[in-house]
């Protein structure tokens, strides 16, 4: 992992975006973490630079991490940042989100999540109440469906590879009984051919609610980070994306990493 983009617009929400992300990369001297802002007056220009570069600063005090600042002119702002973090070659950009009301949800959340959906590079939705603790047990959320042609094996690796926590692969699925059936069987000797060096463990949970038991077993195996992969296509994945992906970024108390297919 090299470059790190962070866009702030100065609101709680994206402050404490860019607190978690410096907490994040402290340590990995290698990576350059990237203050984005975006403004709409080029008479704004002077001011936000000097905000940006007072937040770099402060961040800086408590956080020694390569740090660096970028503002420009943008209409839309989802179209530049997408393009920004592509000429970057960004492996992340790390986005605040608010569920607190709707019109919060239209503007943070909105642009947050329409980030997500781009094919730039994984997003990692930091939650407004979310605070930082040391990444030590990810959760991999997985369909198990066609493991080897849907999982973006690069990414996600590359995120372990500079972590390094522990990694736990977890299928929900209402039909689950004593035993997994001989299919998913079979993705799951794909997952650990995969990821094994990592030495993945995984879990089959009986649960008609993807949503809920995603979140209970966050909470009882302390997890630090969740993964989704965000699939594309086929109607069945895009009501996976919308719901769990949108919901989980909305109600949940820990950072969902977003890689899409």
């Amino acid at each position: 992992m090299n470059t790190v983009i962070v866009p702030v617009d100065f609101s709680e929400t994206s402050l404490n975006a860019a607190r978690y992300a410096a907490h994040l990369l402290i340590g990995h001297y290698g990576v350059e973490m990237i203050l984005y802002h975006a403004y709409e007056k080029e008479t704004d220009a002077e001011k936000c630079i000097a905000d940006l570069e007072g937040l770099k600063n402060d961040l800086f005090e408590k956080c020694p991490v390569k740090m660096t600042v970028y503002t420009e002119l943008a209409k839309d702002f989802v179209e530049e940042l997408e393009k920004f973090a592509r000429h970057r070659k960004a492996d992340l950009v790390i986005m605040g989100i608010t569920g607190k009301s709707a019109i919060a949800q239209v503007f943070m959340g909105s642009n947050t999540l329409k980030m997500a959906e781009t094919k730039a590079c994984p997003v990692l939705i930091v939650p407004e109440m979310a605070t930082y603790h040391e990444v030590k047990n990810v959760m991999l959320a997985s369909d198990f469906k066609n493991v080897n042609s849907s999982t973006p094996s690069v990414p996600i690796k590359s995120f372990l590879e500079t972590f390094k926590p522990s990694l736990h692969i977890v299928n929900v699925d209402e039909n689950h009984y004593v035993a997994i059936s001989a299919d998913y069987e079979k993705e799951r000797e794909a997952f650990q051919e995969m990821f094994k060096e990592f030495s993945p463990e995984f879990y089959f949970l009986r649960l008609f609610d993807i949503e809920e038991g995603l979140q209970l077993f966050a909470e009882e195996r302390n997890i630090d980070l969740i993964i989704l992969i965000q699939k594309v296509n086929t109607l069945r994945h895009k009501m996976f994306k919308t719901n769990i992906a949108k919901k989980l970024s909305y109600q949940a108390t820990i950072p969902i990493l977003i890689v899409q297919e």
